[in-house]
């Protein structure tokens, strides 16, 4: 993915995120795009009370993965960088 590709994508999951970020900051959380692989994975990295929520992962899955590969099909997965369930 060429630099240029990879920065129009990254806006257009930045644009999609804007469907869920109403959910997540009624209980004082966000999300941010880190960066999005050659193979389509979206790496997040969650704000607020999200970092250590308990249901950080149901949240990803149930609803920024599905909302992204709704809305963005070459989305292939999303992965957090932070939080409960990482390392």
């Amino acid at each position: 993915m060429t630099d240029t590709n990879k920065k129009e994508m990254i806006a257009r999951v930045d644009e999609a995120l804007n469907d869920v970020r109403p959910h997540l900051k009624v209980d004082g959380g966000n999300v941010e795009v880190v960066d999005i692989t050659d193979n389509h994975i979206v790496k997040i990295k969650w704000l607020g009370t999200c970092e250590n929520c308990s249901m950080s992962m149901m949240t990803m899955k149930a609803g920024i993965e599905e909302t992204l590969r709704g809305k963005i099909p070459e989305v292939s997965g999303v992965e957090a960088i932070n939080g409960l369930n990482v390392g």
